[in-house]
């Protein structure tokens, strides 16, 4: 996804903590934007992926390998439990994986950058060089999924134009970004696929699969997406 530094993930995650902080307890029950799941199971997710990466990048500095998740099932069973325990455990949990992760990040030998990581044993896999990006991208999209307030509008542009070159090929169409006047283009013929329009945030919420394009703009019919 691109270089992020550890002062951009830094303000993100603070950005987080800070609305995860100021929800009443009563809210942690209330549905998040993602189906299925309350807010209580975003906040937990979110601490349960950053003690995830921590514990897999500990093993790369070991020299061991540690895959993410002992398995898919596992992983939700543990959001589940994680999610239905009090909203000071949960405040207590994220805080405490966030810092860990941070952690684990600045003590990641240069050398190690490229060490496969796998998301569960014998899995796909991920570079341990990635995993700054990738919890970056975690924090940012599910800080909106909380519908707490924090929008796609309050993206980082940097953000936004990161995660729109790295879904672009998604959509299958040529897409253009009104406020950074910058253009993806679909391939195959240019008069065969549709041309959508909109801010970088918008194209980004659509291309993960989120939304019905509100905000975008089209000259034909909007491709569906898919969830990510």
């Amino acid at each position: 996804m691109g270089p992020v530094t550890h002062d951009v993930l830094d303000v993100s995650t603070q950005r987080l903590v800070r609305t995860i902080d100021s929800l009443p307890d009563d809210a942690y029950p209330a549905p998040s934007l993602l189906p299925g799941w309350t807010r209580g199971h975003v906040v937990a997710h979110l601490a349960l992926n950053a003690e995830a990466l921590a514990g897999a990048l500990r093993g790369v500095v070991e020299g061991r390998p540690v895959p993410m998740y002992g398995s898919p099932e596992g992983r939700d069973a543990d959001i589940e439990s994680l999610a239905a325990t009090s909203p000071s455990a949960l405040r207590d949990r994220l805080l405490a994986s966030t810092t860990v992760l941070g952690e684990a990040l600045r003590h990641l030998p240069a050398d190690s950058l490229d060490t496969e990581i796998e998301r569960t044993p014998h899995g796909p896999g991920f570079a341990a060089g990635d995993v700054m990006a990738m919890r970056w991208r975690e924090v940012e999209i599910h800080h909106v999924d909380l519908d707490a307030g924090y929008t796609r509008a309050d993206w980082p542009a940097t953000f936004a134009e990161v995660l729109v070159s790295q879904l672009a090929q998604r959509a299958g169409a040529t897409l253009v970004a009104t406020d950074l006047d910058q253009t993806w283009q679909a391939g195959g013929d240019d008069d065969a696929t549709p041309r959508v329009s909109g801010t970088a945030a918008d194209l980004g919420w659509w291309l993960t699969g989120r939304g019905d394009g509100d905000g975008l703009t089209t000259d034909g019919e909007l491709p569906r997406i898919g969830a990510w």
